[in-house]
């Protein structure tokens, strides 16, 4: 019904009511008798007169009413109050007193007859017209204002595909009432309960503020159901109106990692990133590319792009571009091999860095087992290289990205990171460029990373493929770990390795449980596959050997190791014959150099760090 045709029906079902209201009033206050008089016609005009003007005051004939509420129902009162009184004094004017029977009597009828009005489409509307028949059973995890919120447009909107029926809420006190008219069921040790007893399909997690270890908790029970996981979106999101509370999304992977955001210190990193030019090797990889996203938040003068595959860096270079077409940051792209040294040694010329970040190096573990002499060129001879340049041209702080497979070392990459480590530390003590290292686990989502091939397996049908039912890693989000290698730049003095944070190991099996779970599907149905550990792998990680731990943190989240031993001139002899060597023996050569301990081990003086606040 079109606006016009339907405030016209409103306003001559509401006189009706009106005229209705004061000669019925008039009956029941006065014996059924009813008693005409020109104050009771008055009365009853100025009521007709002052209803609609209030009305239209209070827009009461542009509301939709089959989403009346509270808000409504206050709307309501006010107008048949505030039309009550003004009938008084009319009366009181007219020199006869006030009826003050007749007058409250009007003023129940008249709420009971508008209000009724309004409500009864909404009654009728959520009791025969929405069919609940075809939605699906959900339970809200979470009583409090979010699930409240969720449930109530869930029940306001006909296009709902879900259908609340149980709240799950760990507040006692809420137990055995009912919200909404929707009970609350129990806690979280419920949820396997209430699933099975209530025939739930789906789950709603709907608790904004959790951490992320208790999503974790909480996702581990709902995991036990077969019922389909979804959360809120993000409160900021919500309360920015970004989107909308009925846009839930799947829980994903990173949500379940049980660790929380750094706070960065802004102004350390803005000292030594904002106006500079900065220059990120391997840009176009999986690290490399989010710290190029990260730094640029900064507003370098100019960032370098340096990348061996074109496509990749043409990919950044466009984001980049379209993110921050409106800013001033110089976005220049380099295609160039880190094993060229002078290519390297001409791109420092050029441009003349404050700061390096060295991400680009092999890293995928069976590949260098297998190609030893490659994990030598890319990942200690192309870092020297880099290094070098870097030095010769007074780059202030060169980066490099390492890994955790870097301690105590059972394969070709991770081995050849740790002499690359050394050669950078080497070049620490004595050069005005603050060469520093940054050693963390994995990264979910980078190239090589397993949740990838989890992901693949699963949409395929089948078996997750995972080498040890014991092995476990430890595990970053890649805008984490890149916003903590930005920041460890910031506190570097030289020659330091940071170790960053990586919360609490997680068992490979679990994620790959977890994510069969998360992509809706049983592990019965998709099966895991032990395949058994392949060259160079190890059950555990670790992110410092015993001569390298020092427990204190430097910054939340970034510890610094001790300096241990540094093999110069063995690294320069591996540097030196490599290419001659059988891929064996060079493979044990490198593995051996790098976990090689001596009883009078070579030590950098430590140089104290200071520590924020």
């Amino acid at each position: 019904m079109a606006y016009h045709q339907r405030l016209s029906l409103l306003i001559f079902i509401d006189s009706l009511f009106i005229v209705t209201t004061i000669f019925l009033s008039n009956l029941l206050v006065y014996d059924r008798h009813l008693i005409l008089s020109s104050t009771l016609i008055i009365t009853a005009i100025t009521l007709l007169v002052c209803h609609h003007v209030f009305s239209f005051h209070f827009k009461l004939y542009k509301k939709a009413w089959e989403y009346a509420s509270i808000g409504e129902l206050i709307i309501i009162l006010k107008i048949v109050t505030f039309s009550i009184v003004i009938a008084a004094v009319v009366q009181q004017m007219l020199g006869q007193g006030v009826f003050l029977r007749l007058l409250a009597t009007t003023w129940m009828l008249h709420m009971i007859f508008i209000g009724g009005s309004r409500f009864w489409w909404r009654i009728v509307r959520d009791t025969y017209i929405k069919k609940n028949e075809n939605r699906k059973r959900t339970l809200i995890i979470g009583a409090g204002a979010a699930g409240t919120m969720v449930a109530r447009q869930l029940q306001t909107s006909n296009e709902a595909e879900l259908l609340a029926v149980a709240f799950i809420d760990d507040d006692e006190r809420k137990h055995h009432l009912d919200i909404l008219s929707i009970p609350v069921v129990g806690g979280i040790d419920q949820i396997e309960k209430a699933v099975h007893d209530l025939r739930i399909d789906n789950i709603v997690i709907a608790i904004p503020s959790l951490s992320k270890r208790e999503l974790n908790e909480i996702f581990q029970e709902c995991a036990k159901t077969k019922a389909k996981t979804k959360i809120l979106p993000m409160l900021e999101d919500l309360v920015t109106g970004k989107v909308s509370v009925k846009q839930f999304r799947d829980v994903q992977v990173e949500d379940l990692l049980g660790r929380e955001p750094v706070e960065l210190d802004i102004e350390s990193i803005s000292e030594y990133v904002s106006n500079k030019v900065v220059l990120v090797t391997g840009a176009g990889g999986s690290i490399g590319s989010e710290i190029c996203r990260q730094v640029s938040q900064f507003h370098p003068k100019k960032l370098i792009l340096l990348g061996h595959g074109e496509n990749s860096i043409y990919s950044i270079e466009m984001e980049l571009r379209g993110i921050h077409k409106e800013s001033n940051i110089q976005i220049v792209t380099e295609i160039a091999d880190i094993q060229d040294f002078n290519k390297m040694i001409s791109i420092m010329e050029k441009y003349h860095p404050d700061v390096v970040y060295h991400a680009a190096a092999h890293k995928h573990v069976p590949l260098m087992e297998r190609n030893p002499e490659e994990a030598v060129k890319n990942n200690m001879i192309g870092t020297k290289n880099v290094a070098l340049a870097a030095e010769w041209n007074d780059v202030k702080t060169f980066v490099m990205i390492s890994s955790d497979k870097a301690v105590n070392p059972t394969s070709v990459m991770g081995a050849t990171k740790r002499l690359a480590e050394m050669i950078i530390q080497d070049m620490g003590r004595t050069s005005k460029t603050k060469f520093i290292a940054v050693r963390f686990g994995n990264v979910l989502g980078s190239r090589g990373s397993v949740i990838p091939l989890f992901k693949k397996q699963i949409q395929k049908g089948g078996p997750v493929t995972v080498t040890h039912p014991d092995m476990v890693r430890y595990f970053m989000t890649i805008p984490e770990a890149s916003r903590l290698v930005i920041q460890a730049g910031s506190l570097a003095r030289g020659g330091e390795t940071f170790v960053l944070d990586m919360g609490d190991p997680v068992k490979i099996v679990d994620l790959a449980k977890n994510l069969i779970k998360l992509s809706g599907n049983s592990v019965d149905e998709i099966g895991i596959k032990f395949t058994g550990m392949r060259p160079g792998e190890k059950l555990f990680e670790e992110l410092l050997n015993e001569n390298e731990v020092h427990h204190k943190q430097v910054f939340p989240k970034i510890y610094i190791g001790k300096t241990a031993n540094m093999f110069m001139e063995e690294i320069d002899e591996i540097i030196r014959t490599y290419m001659i060597q059988e891929k064996e023996a060079l493979a044990s050569t490198l593995v051996a150099l790098a976990n090689r301990k001596e009883s009078e081990m070579i030590r950098m003086e430590e140089k104290p760090l200071p520590i924020p606040g």
